[in-house]
């Protein structure tokens, strides 16, 4: 299986918040990149999914530890919502300033949000759909004045600033990506983001309607739908043994509950009581198995669709026999018959 597209394949490793504490999380990340892997990207969340050993560290502080403890590895966000918890004032000078440290490094990934962060942190009505998507381009549009302009006051809908400046800049401007999971997030994603993030384990049905509404959203704006990056992160659990592999996925059963499942959940608590009557269908989210070639051949799948930038996201508390089982199986055929 060749790739048609002459962009070159980039695989990534995602560090799971969720799931465990900043040091650990670090030393994982530091440990993809021993591994091979290009890119590391961190959830950004204020509670976790389960409240009995979930962890929540802060993404922007893991970032700029990984930093420092990593040489090439993009540092990356997927994703964060820079609209209610933070401001996108802040977060213009935050991933300045991470850029400025790692050149040519940093992806901001940002999404509309979660009630679940959101308003537990914060104490407020969670907003409809159409104020999320507002907020989140009208963030977009203040981040970017920030990095490009000297005293800006800025008058939105949501936002203002009075002669603000974000003194430290990088040379080369943080790409922001944005996340969809339906047409209309995919299409904002096209008319103002540098690139698209979805999940996989969807549907095929789904993909081929989120990269149409990103294509749709870009030609609207005048923009080449071709140039805009296609970021995925894979679900996979690999592992020699296949019982393991499969019960490695159970952590994250909140994943297999449906949007009437989950209902609006807010509370730790509660999600963890609602998981674990979907622990049985877990894995039905991931590719599991003890086949590389299997394993290759379903992310091939992805690849197909266009996507170029892959970041696997390994369920299991083990992850550093995730990775040493996934890079030396699976990356080299990746990169043999995928690139």
């Amino acid at each position: 299986m060749s790739s048609s597209n002459a962009q070159a394949l980039r695989y990534g490793y995602k560090a799971s918040a969720e799931q465990f504490p900043p040091r650990q999380l670090v030393d994982f990340g530091v440990s993809a990149e021993r591994h091979g892997f290009e890119i590391v990207a961190v959830s950004d969340h204020f509670q976790p999914w389960r409240h009995h050993g979930g962890h929540a560290p802060n993404a922007l502080v893991y970032l700029a530890a990984l930093g420092e403890r990593t040489e090439r590895v993009t540092l990356a966000t997927s994703v964060l919502t820079p609209t209610l918890r933070y401001q996108p004032a802040v977060i213009a000078q935050v991933f300045a300033t991470l850029a400025c440290l790692n050149p040519g490094r940093v992806l901001l990934g940002i999404g509309s949000g979660e009630a679940m962060n959101e308003n537990p942190s914060m104490g407020i009505q969670w907003p409809k759909f159409k104020e999320r998507s507002e907020r989140l381009a009208e963030s977009v549009a203040l981040i970017r004045e920030l990095w490009n302009g000297e005293r800006v006051s800025f008058e939105g809908k949501y936002y203002r600033t009075v002669n603000a400046t974000i003194y430290d800049r990088p040379d080369q401007q943080v790409p922001i990506y944005l996340a969809a999971g339906g047409p209309k997030a995919a299409a904002l994603a096209g008319q103002i983001g540098d690139g698209l993030i979805v999940t996989s384990g969807k549907g095929e049905e789904l993909y081929h309607t989120l990269l149409q509404g990103m294509a749709e959203g870009a030609s609207a704006a005048g923009r080449e739908p071709a140039a805009l990056a296609k970021f995925i992160e894979v679900k996979v659990s690999y592992d020699h043994d296949l019982d393991y592999a499969k019960d490695a996925c159970q952590p994250w059963a909140a994943l297999a509950l449906s949007a009437e499942e989950k209902g609006g959940t807010e509370d730790p608590l509660e999600m963890e009581r609602l998981a674990e009557g979907a622990r049985d269908r877990a894995h039905t989210r991931f590719i599991v198995s003890d086949d590389p070639d299997e394993v290759v051949e379903k992310i091939g799948f992805y690849v197909g669709l266009g996507f170029r930038e892959l970041v696997f996201h390994f369920p299991g508390e083990d992850q550093e026999r995730a990775l040493a089982q996934f890079s030396a199986d699976v990356l080299p055929r990746l990169r043999e018959r995928l690139s």
